[in-house]
């Protein structure tokens, strides 16, 4: 009896120094390696992957009207809705061969209640990713206060973004005249780790896929042998492409504990107010379309000005 009792606490406080690890490390959440780090014994290689070049936007792939699908309804009592985030990405897209930051974070905003919707245990990495949101308002304030030489605090707790992003012709207007605007300023650094909006932006980039990858992965049906995949599983698969080639090895192993902490497929499926796979397909796919289009406006204007690999 007492040997069952020491096997329990040793097993609990082995559950307890995991979790105080991944608190620790996901500090790293931003890495400063790349992959040329790799195949030290702290960073093992992964075969990485190889994303195949994205074609354009066709006239015909331009979201349509601010206004959510008949498809998409407001759920209540939650605080994640999808119709809004779809709105938001769609607006994020009003301006040909740009991204608006605005309506970009605010997609993040509807993202970071998904992602918090999904237990304590992902809130480590959602944590991590409003800090970058957080990051990027700020920027654009105290850009806003040095060129006008006025400014209001911004509202952290509620995430809501300064007044600098309503101006036309303001500098954290959209990615594009970011970019322009910190390679100018000297802001950007392609040797070293800086916290400037484009490197903060690329790593909400990341994040951006992994989501949609793994968005995609819910919205297929089952199987051959009529099985559908978990949450966990699909989460993982989308974690290997998008993020972890750019993670140390420990953040790898860390993140395996969140992937088996999250919710079964049924709890994914009333946050998007459906009842059924049935139902969810579709609305997976209207928002699946528009995240796509987003990643690849941004994925262009990154690539564009070399900065797919800042460190």
């Amino acid at each position: 009896m007492v040997f069952f009792r020491q096997t329990i606490r040793l097993r609990y406080l082995l559950l307890l120094a995991m979790m105080a690890l991944l608190l620790f490390i996901s500090s790293l959440w931003l890495p400063q390696g790349g992959v040329r780090d790799c195949g030290s014994a702290w960073q093992p290689c992964l075969s990485f992957y190889q994303p195949t070049p994205e074609s354009p936007l066709a006239p015909g792939d331009r979201l349509e009207p601010d206004r959510a699908p008949p498809l998409l309804r407001e759920c209540p009592g939650q605080s994640f809705q999808a119709w809004l985030l779809l709105q938001y990405l769609k607006s994020s897209l009003a301006d040909a061969d740009d991204v608006l930051l605005e309506p970009y974070l605010q997609s993040w905003d509807q993202l970071l209640n998904f992602m918090e919707s999904l237990g304590k245990m992902v809130s480590f990495f959602s944590q991590k990713v409003k800090e970058k949101v957080v990051l990027i308002r700020e920027l654009s304030l105290k850009h806003s206060t040095e060129a006008h030489g006025k400014s209001s605090p911004p509202d952290h707790a509620g995430l809501q973004t300064p007044a600098s992003f309503g101006l036309k012709y303001g500098a954290y207007r959209s990615v594009r005249s970011m970019a322009e605007t910190e390679l100018k300023a000297g802001m950007v650094d392609f040797s070293r780790r800086t916290d400037s909006g484009c490197r903060t932006l690329l790593r909400l980039h990341r994040s951006l896929l992994w989501l949609k990858l793994m968005l995609e992965g819910l919205a297929k049906g089952p199987d051959a042998e009529g099985q559908y995949k978990t949450p966990g599983e699909l989460s993982r698969d989308a974690y290997k492409v998008a993020l972890a080639p750019h993670h140390p090895w420990m953040l790898r192993q860390a993140a395996e504990f969140v992937f088996l902490a999250l919710p079964d497929r049924e709890y994914f499926l009333e946050l998007v107010c459906v009842q059924s796979q049935q139902e969810a397909t579709p609305v997976l796919r209207l928002i699946i379309h528009a995240l796509t289009l987003v990643h690849t406006q941004t994925q262009r204007i990154l690539a564009e000005h070399g900065m797919l690999e800042l460190p």
